[in-house]
């Protein structure tokens, strides 16, 4: 029996020890669906600029620039951490029926931009996104919406205590990496191992744009407590949408109620 119990506690430390070393690689998936690009948005009738940009520490940076004739705002989208650019065409069909001109990038190490993925990486690949949107390309900071959806949320929230755009919108995202990962990981001391924060939570406190937290009832990833937590920290600067559908499909399924919410916000936000 003792021997049986000394053999649990050694395999339950040696898990420990491989989630603490493992945890960029549970976190981050630059290779899911693989890093090659599925497509581009020409294949569904929209125009483009595939852009390259550098990061002040030396990464070179992919994204897509989807101009629009008449333009009401311009999205920066930052993703979510499995897949790339290419797997969100669904999104970016949406956004320019919005009238939205978007900028798009992948983070380093995924999709056709160079480097490895980490937390401190990601938010300087936000930055570079930022300064080639405001420096190079020319739009107004008013004129923007920083925009997150799941990981990518924390990324914008970030962000957006460090410029002045017009407005947040921050979709289906935990409050923090910790947080969400207590949930799922009940049996694992997850908060004492924890490496990666993305606190979206802490980031949401510390900026001053109006805020569209989006969220589905059904998510089953990231349940929408932790966009109402968001939402509530948020205070007279936030904006709810609740949505139905999946952590990945839930702003295909609900349709017309998720167009309306965000062409709502957005219109605020730039008037």
């Amino acid at each position: 029996m003792i021997r049986l119990l000394i053999t649990l506690i050694v395999a339950y430390g040696i898990l420990v020890l491989l989630v603490y070393l493992l945890q960029p690689r549970l976190l981050f998936m630059p290779n899911f669906q693989g890093r090659e690009l599925a497509a581009t948005p020409a294949q569904i009738g929209l125009p483009y600029r595939d852009v390259t940009l550098s990061t002040e520490d030396g990464e070179t940076l992919h994204g897509w620039w989807l101009p629009h004739d008449q333009p009401r705002a311009t999205l920066l989208f930052f993703h979510g951490n499995a897949g790339n650019i290419s797997h969100r065409l669904d999104s970016l069909k949406i956004f320019h029926e919005l009238g939205l001109q978007v900028f798009i990038i992948d983070y380093r190490g995924y999709g056709q931009s160079s480097g490895k993925p980490s937390e401190a990486g990601v938010y300087r690949d936000a930055q570079a996104a930022w300064n080639w949107l405001t420096e190079t390309e020319g739009v107004r900071p008013e004129n923007i919406i920083l925009f997150g959806r799941s990981l990518g949320g924390a990324v914008a929230s970030r962000l957006a205590g460090r410029v002045e755009a017009a407005g947040l919108i921050v979709e289906s995202t935990f409050t923090s990496a910790p947080d969400i990962g207590a949930e799922l990981y009940w049996w694992l001391p997850v908060r004492l191992l924890s490496r990666l924060e993305f606190n979206a939570a802490d980031h949401i406190r510390r900026t001053d744009l109006p805020i569209l937290i989006v969220h589905s009832l059904e998510d089953e990833i990231i349940p929408v407590e932790h966009g109402r937590r968001l939402y509530k920290i948020a205070g007279d600067r936030g904006t709810m949408l609740e949505i139905q559908g999946g952590h990945n499909t839930g702003f295909l399924e609900s349709g017309e109620r998720y167009r309306k919410g965000l062409q709502q916000f957005v219109e605020a936000a730039t008037d």
